[in-house]
């Protein structure tokens, strides 16, 4: 297929551009660093430097790349600065892309007369915090989102009801890893992910290379339908932190109480770090055959 790839050189993107030209797939992607477009260009793909906020120019790139499909994995997390304002500060402009920008690239796959549609949602942290610590996609999400990521977890609401409504199908990828400027690293490095209370809260994670491999399997699926994108291991805080840390050759996260990360970071960050549920694969592993080169961080963390 001619693919048409927002934010192809995004963390992921840079991921799954290789994985589709290999699959045999010929890729328009997008950018908006001028930097990033010769490496792009040295992956073989036809690059466009597009602002998937400007509804007229997205309907014009689309137009004139008349693909067959369209992957939205435009994001805007690579200097994104988690502090008190939580995550609707931090995601403030990736919100406003998968909301704006997903109903941009929609319209304009609809005039273009594009039937493939797959776009990034997120896992962690969303699934309603009640019953089994591990949800699969129809377990409900989570009706009270807590203080500070109201707006986000809207945007990625509003994400996955337009796909799905047009025919398409959204990926829930977990916490990607695997690349040095992921974020977990550094992070860790400088202390800065303590273990919350116990620590009890779950995460899913994902290596961006097999995340890339899922979303080009997701080209061949007919949807709607919406997958979690998450290895096999869901694990809580206290178990998968430290692993890092020491995988990294790190100092281990500090231990926080409740109640002081709640004084001074809030109260979203003790809901995380506590309540939070892990995902399931289980559905895209049997619907898409997808098999991961990472079941596990513990394996992944490790990996060259």
């Amino acid at each position: 297929m001619r693919v048409f790839v927002a934010g192809a050189s995004g963390a992921l993107g840079m991921r799954l551009v290789p994985q589709l030209v290999d699959a045999g797939h010929e890729v328009v992607g997008t950018y908006t660093s001028p930097e990033k477009e010769q490496r792009l260009q040295a992956l073989g793909v036809t690059t466009l430097r597009l602002d998937l906020l400007d509804a007229e120019a997205v309907r014009r790139a689309v137009a004139q790349a008349s693909p067959d499909a369209i992957v939205h994995q435009a994001t805007a997390l690579a200097h994104a600065h988690f502090g008190r304002g939580g995550l609707d500060a931090a995601f403030g402009q990736t919100n406003r892309l998968r909301t704006e920008g997903t109903d941009a690239l929609l319209a304009a796959g609809r005039e273009a007369g594009v039937t493939r549609f797959v776009a990034q949602s997120f896992a962690p942290y969303r699934y309603a915090r009640i019953g089994g610590w591990v949800k699969s996609e129809d377990d409900p999400l989570d009706p009270n989102p807590p203080p500070k990521t109201v707006q986000t977890y809207a945007a990625m609401r509003h994400l996955e009801q337009a796909v799905t409504a047009a025919g398409g199908i959204a990926l829930r990828y977990g916490g990607f890893y695997g690349d040095t400027n992921d974020g977990w690293s550094d992070l860790v490095r400088r202390r800065m992910m303590p273990i919350v209370g116990d620590g009890g809260g779950f995460m899913s994670l994902v290596h961006l290379d097999d995340a890339a491999a899922a979303t080009v399997l997701a080209l061949q699926r007919d949807g709607p339908a919406i997958y979690n994108i998450v290895d096999d291991e869901p694990a809580p805080a206290r178990e998968w932190l430290p692993f890092l840390a020491k995988a990294i050759g790190a100092k281990p996260p500090r231990r926080l109480p409740a109640w002081l990360v709640r004084l001074v970071a809030g109260e979203a960050a003790v809901v995380m770090g506590t309540e939070v549920r892990g995902a399931s694969n289980a559905k895209a592993k049997t619907d898409l055959a997808w098999t991961l080169r990472f079941p596990s961080w513990r394996q992944g963390f490790s990996a060259p």
